[in-house]
């Protein structure tokens, strides 16, 4: 299961793992539960679940079949470090990506302590970028994860930004994604916060 993105930074998404659980502010609207739900109201097999946590054993080598290269943002609708995906699983995945030289993936997660534990085991590939969540200044540890994991480019989402984060530890990180929240219940962003992020990349170079 792959399409083509409308998200700015990517080209398209590969979901081999789909649903997740909610761990902290940033699930509280999630994007992909809302279509993971209508998903399954129009019949889609692979949201037969809904958004309960399910892998998809024959979606792992897709990114073998594609020959031009692109950038695929990796489980766009879950989280591969999520506690219900085995360490295995997650390791097939990786071995995946690094099998597929002529593609950049992008992989995103929430359970940065989960990625730093795991990491020694994976096969980390010039190809594969990491990056984490960071909604507020409540999951900063996120940030320090990340930054001793051995990918080539280390990014933040600070999407959806839902507080301030005005010291940034940027030491070792290549780029940073910010974005508000949409859908029913948005929670508003401000425009200092954005400004602010902005003052601190520019200032690290990032």
């Amino acid at each position: 299961m792959a399409t083509v993105s409308t998200i700015e930074w990517t080209e398209m998404t590969w979901n081999p793992v789909t649903g997740c659980r909610k761990i902290s502010a940033g699930c509280k609207h999630c994007y992909a539960e809302r279509m993971a739900i209508r998903l399954q109201a129009m019949g889609a097999i692979r949201y037969r679940n809904a958004f309960e946590p399910t892998l998809h054993e024959d979606l792992i080598d897709l990114p073998k079949k594609w020959k031009k290269p692109r950038v695929i943002f990796v489980n766009s609708m879950s989280d591969l470090f999520q506690e219900d995906v085995p360490d295995a699983f997650i390791m097939r995945v990786f071995n995946s990506m690094a099998e597929c030289p002529q593609h950049t993936f992008q992989v995103l997660t929430k359970r940065s302590d989960r990625l730093l534990k795991i990491a020694p085991k994976l096969v980390w590939s010039p190809n594969v970028w990491m990056g984490v969540s960071v909604e507020d200044d409540r999951v900063m540890s996120r940030i320090h994860h990340l930054a001793e994991v051995p990918a080539k480019v280390r990014f933040l989402s600070c999407e959806p930004l839902i507080g301030p984060l005005p010291f940034l530890p940027l030491k070792g990180i290549h780029w940073v994604i910010v974005g508000g929240e949409s859908g029913p219940g948005a929670r508003p962003m401000k425009v200092e916060w954005v400004n602010s992020i902005h003052r601190q990349c520019k200032k690290q170079k990032v």
